[in-house]
Formats: C-alpha cells, structure tokens, sequence
C-alpha cells in the first residue's frame, strides 16, 4: 500500500514539473517572440527615412510632385546621381576625397593615442590611477562647443585655418575620453598571465603594448576605428569653421553647399545624401564582424 502511494505522490511531482517546465517554456517563447518584434518595428522605423530617401533620389522631378514620398518609382531613373557627380559647381569626388583623408588620417591618431593613454590605466600600477582617470572620464561632460572659441584661437595663431591640421592632428593626443574608457576596460579583461609570460621572455611594456595588447584586442580597436571614421565623415561643424576654401570642403559642407544650389530639387539633394552615406554603409557591414569578437577568439591567437 505504502509503494502504490509513494509512486502515486512521484508520478503527481513529475506531471506538476512536467506542466511547471512546459509553461516556462511557454512563457520563454512568448518572451522572445515579443522581443523579437520590438526589434523588428524598431529596426523598420530606422529604416523608414533611409527608405524615403533611396526612393526620392529614384524619381524624376514630376513623379515627386504628384506621388507620395512613400510611392516606389514607377520609372527607375539614375540621372540624379549621375547629375550629382558631374556637377561643376560641387565636385563630388573632390568632396570626396577630402572627407576620406580627414576620416582615415584621424582614425588611426585615434586609435594610435588612445590605446598607448589605455595601456597604463588597465596594465600599470602607479600613484593617482585612479584619480587620473577619474578626472579623465570628467572632460566627457564638457560640451565641445565650450572648447571652440579657445581651439580656433589656438589654431589661428598656428596658422592652421585652413587646412585639414585642425581636423587630423588633434586626434593624435588622447584620441578622447570615450575612446580611452573603452579600450581601458577591454585591455583590463586580456589574462595578465599573458604579460607575465612575455616579462619572463624579457620584455619591456612598449613590446608587451605592441605584441601581446594590440593583437589581442582587434575587437576593440575595429569598434573605435569605426565610431571614429563615421564621426568624422559626418563631422559638419570642424570643416565649417576651420576650412574657408571650396575646394577644401568635405562631403558634409559639398552637401550643404550642393542645398543651396538646388534648394527645391529634392531628387538631387536625396542623390547626394545617397552618395554620402553609401561608405557609411560600407565601412559598418566590413567592420560588424569585429564587434562580436573577445578576447575568447583572440586570446589564443
């Protein structure tokens, strides 16, 4: 009698944890279902002003003034890029070419300066770390435009208006608080055994920095090297105040300049934003697979 109710009791606690595991997992799909659309319309709302613009850049001036900016073209027609790249009064490539130097030229003194201004805050032992770094991360609640007036003096009596120094050179001291506190806290996460097997081999900190840190954080530095490069090619405000000559404009002044010239031709204008943001696009889908990396994938290297 005793045995039919000890199994009658177990056979009631596997169905009460067979119901119990049934509506966790019930609830779990519900969750991620749920989850799974927030992303969806969070991602299609992101995308709804890409869309507007790809579909007006598509469109003769006629079809905009009769069809919705929603409507996709009824003709599919290119001219408005190709007049875009042709126009003698805003030379795209010229735009161009300019905007890629400042970005690529300013991405590696950021990556360059703030990894050596990293390296001592994660790996060294020193007197006032802390309260370094602390007063570090403060300058992040400085607004850039505090420090505008004093740069162009700055610049001005360097001789530096003008020219893309004020644009580069700048990036190759610190390369900002932001850039720092991330690398900071990646290289804190790389084994200190790595460093203690290379001190053992006889290395200094300058071999350990360039041997054993850069090649163990690639995530990282792609992660900083991207948010850089899309920060200064969308940089209006730098170009604006310290370059004067048109032909030293970038792809954010062209565009604003390429604005006044045809204020009502929307058709060129969204051409030219196309234009713009097509390396944009570029540059984050070849750097996305790096920002999933660690030190797991790495560390072993």
């Amino acid at each position: 009698m005793a045995s039919i109710v000890s199994r009658q009791v177990a056979r009631s606690e596997a169905e009460h944890y067979a119901r119990a595991a049934k509506r966790g997992e019930f609830v779990s799909r519900v969750l991620k279902v749920g989850v799974w659309i927030a992303l969806l319309v969070g991602a299609v709302a992101f995308l709804m002003p890409l869309y507007i613009m790809v579909v007006m850049s598509l469109k003769t001036p006629a079809e905009i003034a009769k069809s919705s900016a929603w409507a996709w073209p009824q003709e599919l027609t290119w001219e408005n890029f190709k007049t875009v790249l042709t126009n003698p009064n805003a030379p795209f490539f010229a735009f161009l070419r300019n905007s890629a130097v400042i970005a690529s030229f300013s991405t590696v003194g950021v990556i360059l300066s703030s990894s050596m201004v990293a390296y001592p805050f994660a790996r060294l032992k020193f007197r006032g770390r802390d309260r370094l770094f602390v007063l570090l991360l403060s300058t992040m609640m400085l607004p850039g435009i505090v420090t505008l007036i004093p740069s162009f003096l700055l610049f001005r009596n360097l001789h530096w208006i003008d020219t893309n120094l004020p644009l580069i050179v700048p990036a190759f001291f610190g390369g900002g608080a932001y850039n720092i506190f991330l690398l900071r806290q990646f290289f804190m996460g790389i084994p200190r055994e790595l460093d203690e097997a290379a001190i053992l081999d006889g290395a200094n900190h300058a071999t350990i920095f360039w041997r054993v840190i850069m090649p163990n954080s690639g995530a990282a530095l792609a992660t900083v090297g991207v948010f850089c490069f899309i920060y200064q090619w969308k940089d209006f405000m730098g170009p604006l105040i310290f370059l004067n000559d048109p032909e030293k404009q970038t792809l954010e002044l062209g565009l604003r300049t390429y604005q006044q010239l045809n204020a009502e031709r929307w058709e060129l204008l969204m051409a030219g934003s196309v234009l713009v943001i097509i390396p944009l696009i570029v540059i984050f889908m070849v750097g996305q697979k790096y920002f999933v990396r660690g030190i797991v994938m790495t560390g072993g290297k």
